[in-house]
């Protein structure tokens, strides 16, 4: 959890600053735009995914013949 205590002779708006500054430093708000907006994925993992695909039908098949 992300909080900033105020100290004895800090005015509100430092208070603010410092912890827009935290927030930015833990890159909280960059990941939950991510998740957000939603990228389209690359070719290289179009392309993984799909060899993994094609590993695990192969292993499926030769599974369903021994069995």
């Amino acid at each position: 959890m992300i909080y900033a205590i105020k100290k004895q002779s800090e005015s509100n708006e430092r208070l603010m600053s410092r912890f827009k500054k935290v927030v930015q430093r833990s890159r909280i708000m960059e990941t939950k735009r991510n998740r957000y907006h939603k990228q389209k994925p690359t070719k290289k993992y179009i392309r993984e995914s799909a060899v993994k695909r094609a590993e695990y039908r192969k292993k499926r098949e030769r599974a369903k013949f021994y069995s």
